[in-house]
């Protein structure tokens, strides 16, 4: 049976906002449990589907994984199998990074080729070719990643594009491989940061986290241990743009405003009055009508590519004319055909966007391509006159945990709905 939101139009968000663990980080920090025989703890998990798929991928190499609320136990044993394949591997993007660990622990491994959002194409190039650098030989067979390598030396990387999934996986395999790896032109996001803190805290030898170059002296072994997850700058950020949409007032705690500069930024431009609280979240305040402002997605610190649905929504009821630029996921306008549904009036020519700013959206039905669409249509549905019916909510729910019921907390009128749509 199918589910989708039924989001009434016209609140106007209030009240403070918990965030939990990043979605873009717990299920990294998980995999990179592999690499130490021993029970791993992560704490401050966000309860969401994608962290039990990830436990059923470390279950099918052999670990043994234990959920409670928001803190994940993988216990890894002694000897691992190399072959992650599990049918959870097709439902989720995250899942390619047990390649990394893999290779550093067992020097082999094939992994299904992951499935995950409609948001265009991710080719696995760069993981591949940094693994193929390291001494690995590494192809495609049968719907698989298969590597392996008779040792793993450290060795000179340069990424063509600061891939965040390649930068992971590269750097968890060589800290056990032999002698110093340098990655040059290294993903710098906060979730980066996280997972080379986790893997410090394990014993690995790591220079440069935050920074464009990442130095990596391999060590032969690794011990479990204790991690907090960082907060969820993606979810603060969305909470953000409700408030700006909604005109509305929210307190967002447990997500470093720092790692929002630009977003938040952005949103001042807009008319929002932004107090931030030290390294613990911030208050938003939103009294008119947002104003227009141009969005360009670049990799961090530039405006991330996951928030673009959210800007495309703002623009659509702010005052004047925005320019979008996408330049990461090529696919990430198909939200733009949803915003038109509902009355948004948006025009797309290759990389760019001109979204024209009207009062009020108009409900009608729309359907969610992947997990920060989804999000963006139920913020677009609360500035909509009359019920939007948000479908394929599957995806909100692999990155928003109690959505609907945050929502409902702070004044909007938002109900889960079981039954099957119209359209086919």
């Amino acid at each position: 049976m199918s589910e989708h939101f039924d989001v009434h139009g016209g609140a106007r968000l209030v009240g403070e906002v918990e965030v939990v663990g990043a979605k873009n980080s717990v299920l990294k920090l998980m995999a990179a449990a592999l690499l130490a025989e021993g029970t791993t703890t992560i704490t401050n998990c966000p309860q969401i589907l994608d962290v039990p798929l990830m436990a059923d991928v470390l279950r099918s190499v052999g670990c043994e994984v234990v959920i409670d609320g928001d803190t994940a136990k993988i216990t890894t044993p002694s000897e691992l199998s190399y072959r992650a394949d599990s049918p959870a591997m097709g439902k989720l993007r995250a899942s390619v990074c047990v390649l990394g660990p893999l290779m550093g622990r067992l020097k082999q491994a094939v992994v299904a080729l992951p499935g995950g959002d409609a948001i265009g194409s991710r080719p696995l190039d760069m993981h591949q070719n940094g693994l193929r650098k390291l001494g690995a030989t590494s192809t495609i067979e049968h719907g698989c990643v298969v590597a392996k390598a008779e040792v793993l030396r450290g060795a000179q990387i340069w990424l063509d594009f600061p891939s965040v999934g390649a930068t992971e996986n590269i750097l968890m395999a060589a800290v056990l491989a032999e002698g110093t790896t340098v990655i040059d032109n290294a993903a710098r996001e906060p979730e980066i940061i996280d997972i080379c803190t986790l893997l410090v805290e394990m014993g690995a030898k790591i220079e440069g986290a935050g920074t464009s170059t990442l130095t990596v002296t391999g060590v032969e072994t690794l011990s479990p241990t204790e991690h907090r997850v960082i907060g969820d700058r993606i979810v603060g950020a969305t909470w953000a743009f409700a408030a700006a949409m909604t005109r509305g007032d929210l307190t967002v705690r447990g997500v470093n405003p720092h790692h929002l500069d630009l977003v938040l930024d952005k949103l001042r431009a807009a008319g929002a009055d932004i107090t931030p609280f030290g390294d613990e979240g911030f208050r938003i305040v939103q009294a008119e009508r947002p104003k227009s402002v141009d969005f360009v997605t670049l990799p961090y610190p530039g405006f991330a590519t996951d928030l673009q649905p959210f800007a495309v929504a703002l623009s659509a009821v702010s005052e004047g004319t925005s320019m979008i630029t996408e330049n990461v996921y090529e696919a990430r306008f198909r939200f733009i055909e949803e915003m038109i549904r509902l009355g948004g009036d948006a025009r797309t020519d290759g990389h760019h966007a001109v979204v024209r700013g009207i009062e009020r959206l108009s409900s009608a039905p729309v359907w969610a391509s992947d997990i920060r669409a989804g999000a963006g249509l139920v913020l677009a549905g609360l500035c909509a006159d009359g019920i939007t019916e948000v479908w394929d909510v599957f995806h909100i729910d692999r990155g928003y945990p109690h959505f609907v019921e945050n929502l409902n907390r702070l004044g909007a009128k938002i109900a889960r709905v079981e039954g099957e749509p119209e359209r086919a």
